[in-house]
C-alpha cells in the first residue's frame, strides 16, 4: 500500500509492505538505484546507510513493546532521504509512524513550530520523525519503571521465590529493545557524516541532535539494566539467606536427635545383653535420651551457632 502527500514543497511517500509494481514506479519518478530499490521488496537484517548523488538511504529497526504471536519483537523501517521527497517503506503498521503521518497530512507538524520557512528540504521531515519514533520508544520504555517498583515491593515483601521469574521477563524485555536498536548509533553517526555532504551546514544541529535522542534511549536502557542487575542480586542474596536459614536448622535437628538415634540404636541390637528389665528403667532410658538432647542444645547455644 502506498500513501503520497506533499507540503511545502516536500513530498512524503510512504509504503506499506510495498509490492514490485510500487516500487518501479518509484524507482523511475526519483532516480533511485536499482540496488537500493531491491532492499525494499525484502526486510534487512541489519542497520545501514548508503549515500547517493541524489538520495540517503537509512536501514533501522525499532523495538516492539509487546512480543507478537509470530516471536517478532522488532520491526523495520527503510528511509530514502532526498532534497524535496522522503520514502519511508516498512512491512507492518508502525504506529508512531502512522500517527505522525495524520498530523503531516492535515499540516500540523510544521507549522506549528514556525520553523516552515527554514525547513525547505526533506532532511528536517526525517528528523521530526525520527524524534517522534524515539520519543515513542522512550515511552515504552518508562513502561518497565512500575514493573521495576513493584518487583522491588515483591522482593522485600517476601516473595523473592515468585519474583525470580518476573525479574527474567524484565530483563526479557529490555534485551528486546537493546537488540532492535544494537545497530543504531553507527548508523546514526554515518547518517550524520553522510548529511553534512547531502545538506547545508545549517542542518548540522539536527544531524546530531537526531544522535542525541538516541542517547536518551541508550542512557535510558543502560539506567533498567542496572537496576535489574541490582534487583536480581538482592533477590539472590535474600533466597541464599533463606536457604542458609533452612539448613541451619535442619543441621540443628540433626545433632539434637543424634544422641537419641545412639542410644535407640544400641538397644536395637540383636544381642543377649538386656539392661531394661521394667517399664521403671526404659523411662529411666528416655529421660537420659531427653537430658542428652537438652545438653547438646545448651551446648549450641552458648557456642553462639545459632
Amino acid at each position: 500500500m502506498i500513501s503520497k502527500y506533499t507540503f511545502n514543497g516536500i513530498t512524503w511517500i510512504d509504503l506499506q509492505s510495498p509490492t514490485v509494481e510500487e516500487v518501479a514506479s518509484l524507482v523511475d519518478e526519483y532516480s533511485i538505484a536499482p540496488m537500493v530499490a531491491e532492499e525494499f521488496i525484502t526486510e534487512t537484517v541489519r542497520s545501514k546507510v548508503e549515500l547517493y548523488n541524489n538520495l540517503i538511504y537509512l536501514v533501522l529497526h525499532f523495538p516492539i513493546d509487546h512480543m507478537k504471536k509470530d516471536g517478532k519483537t522488532e520491526q523495520e523501517i527503510d528511509f530514502v532521504v532526498g532534497q524535496k521527497f522522503l520514502i519511508t517503506i516498512h512491512y507492518e503498521l508502525v504506529n508512531p509512524l502512522h500517527e505522525f503521518f495524520k498530523k503531516f497530512e492535515v499540516r500540523a507538524l510544521l507549522n506549528k513550530e514556525g520553523k516552515d520557512a527554514k525547513e525547505d528540504h526533506a532532511g528536517y521531515l526525517f528528523y521530526h520523525i525520527i524524534r517522534e519514533l524515539y520519543r515513542n520508544v522512550a515511552k515504552d520504555l518508562e513502561a518497565l519503571h512500575p514493573e521495576l517498583k513493584k518487583i522491588e515491593q515483591d522482593i522485600f515483601g517476601g516473595r523473592e521465590k515468585d519474583t525470580v521469574r518476573i525479574i527474567s521477563e524484565a530483563n526479557r524485555k529490555l534485551l528486546n529493545f537493546k537488540q532492535a536498536m544494537r545497530y543504531h548509533y553507527e548508523a546514526l553517526k554515518s547518517f550524520e557524516s553522510a548529511g553534512k555532504k547531502f545538506f547545508e551546514p545549517e542542518f548540522i544541529f539536527q544531524l546530531e541532535a537526531i544522535t542525541g535522542e538516541y542517547n536518551k534511549i541508550k542512557s535510558a536502557m543502560d539506567s533498567y539494566k542496572e537496576t535489574i542487575v541490582d534487583l536480581r542480586e538482592t533477590n539472590d542474596s535474600l533466597l541464599a539467606n533463606k536457604t542458609n536459614d533452612t539448613m541451619k536448622i535442619l543441621t540443628i535437628i540433626t545433632f539434637l536427635i543424634s544422641p537419641v538415634s545412639v542410644i535407640s540404636s544400641i538397644f536395637m541390637m540383636n544381642t543377649d545383653f538386656v539392661l531394661i528389665h521394667g517399664m521403671g528403667q526404659f523411662y529411666i532410658i528416655l529421660g537420659s535420651m531427653l537430658v542428652t538432647s537438652i545438653a547438646v542444645f545448651v551446648f549450641f547455644k552458648a557456642k553462639k551457632w545459632f
